[in-house]
């Protein structure tokens, strides 16, 4: 029963357009009557039964009167939805495993405001790629000839560039005994990084540059490329590096001589040697693991501003640093 259930989604997902913008019409809106709705409909049914079996003219004002509630608020249910636009902006690349979130602008022509929106991806996952019962619902009001922006998080599984999910919207305002819901299929993709290694090894050895191969230093296991050092007194301040330096700030200590807490660049070092991140010496693993061991080195190399270089099976980038590098090189291992 659940697969062929599976396959009815699917098929109605398959069967919608794809767009970054809706606007929701009486065609693309649906209701039906929430479980409290049934109740409400069974009671209703009991009570005009009684009145007419007593002959009970309060009872028929009761059952009337409740009735004629229920229409109202189906009609108000229906049009909380209906003629509501809705705009996706462009999401950011996130890494895999990790929560991704999809903005999305919610705007109100009308004069009078709508409450009690809910958005959510269809089928949500888990970290593991299995169907999540868990359903995040994001809840937001929009008021009279206003926009409001809705935050629905997600959890990408797979590195790549992906569409991003299917989008459900919903309301049962304003008595919760009809459930109005729409459908959308956003066309954007999202760019999905490999997740890091979470206890990678140190950072490979440094290779000589082709010009200084005959002085090539030895390489060190300290866990640190071989281009930084602790800083010393008398260092210059602008070999220090100063994104590791934050982070260490509060625990540095002196003792002999050195700061802990400080790394400077080694300038001998780094006129020699070149970090290079290397597909082939990431290990024995599969694909996805080598990725993801990748990954971590170009975090852990960004973090230190150290210059690094990527080499994948068919492609090689040339070692630099900075924040649009660190995004050239995560976009290759996405892509790779």
């Amino acid at each position: 029963m659940a697969s062929v259930w599976i396959t009815v989604q699917n098929w109605f997902e398959s069967r919608l357009p794809l767009s970054d913008s809706v606007t929701l019409t009486q065609r693309t809106v649906y209701i039906l009557p929430t479980r409290a709705g049934l109740m409400l409909g069974l009671t209703l049914l009991v009570l005009l039964i009684a009145s007419i079996n007593y002959q009970l003219n309060l009872g028929y004002l009761l059952t009337f009167l409740l009735a004629g509630c229920a229409l109202v608020g189906m009609h108000v249910c229906h049009a909380t939805l209906r003629g509501l636009a809705m705009t996706l902006i462009a999401p950011n690349a996130r890494q895999a495993r990790a929560t991704a979130i999809i903005k999305v602008k919610l705007t109100n022509e009308r004069r009078s405001p709508r409450h009690g929106i809910g958005l959510r991806v269809l089928n949500p996952l888990d970290a593991n790629g299995k169907k999540n019962s868990e359903r995040n619902w994001a809840w937001t009001d929009v008021p009279a000839q206003g926009s409001s922006v809705v935050q629905v998080a997600f959890t990408p599984t797979r590195r790549g560039l992906h569409r991003l999910p299917t989008l459900i919207a919903e309301t049962r305002f304003p008595l919760g005994t009809f459930r109005v819901w729409s459908v959308w299929r956003p066309a954007a993709h999202m760019l999905v990084y490999p997740a890091p290694e979470a206890m990678p090894p140190p950072l490979p050895a440094g290779e000589p540059r082709a010009a200084g191969a005959s002085a090539a230093a030895r390489a060190q296991n300290s866990g640190e490329f071989d281009g930084i050092r602790a800083y010393r007194r008398g260092d210059p301040m602008k070999l220090v590096i100063w994104k590791k330096a934050v982070n260490a700030m509060n625990a540095s200590q002196q003792t002999a001589g050195y700061d802990s807490g400080l790394l400077v660049r080694d300038a001998q070092q780094t006129q020699r040697h070149e970090l290079w991140l290397d597909f082939m010496q990431a290990g024995t693993f599969d694909t996805e693991k080598k990725l993801s061991r990748l990954c971590a080195w170009v975090l852990r190399a960004d973090t230190l501003g150290l210059d690094y270089g990527l080499r994948l099976p068919a492609l090689q980038i040339r070692p630099a640093s900075g924040e649009a590098h660190k995004r050239r090189c995560l976009e290759a291992l996405a892509l790779c």
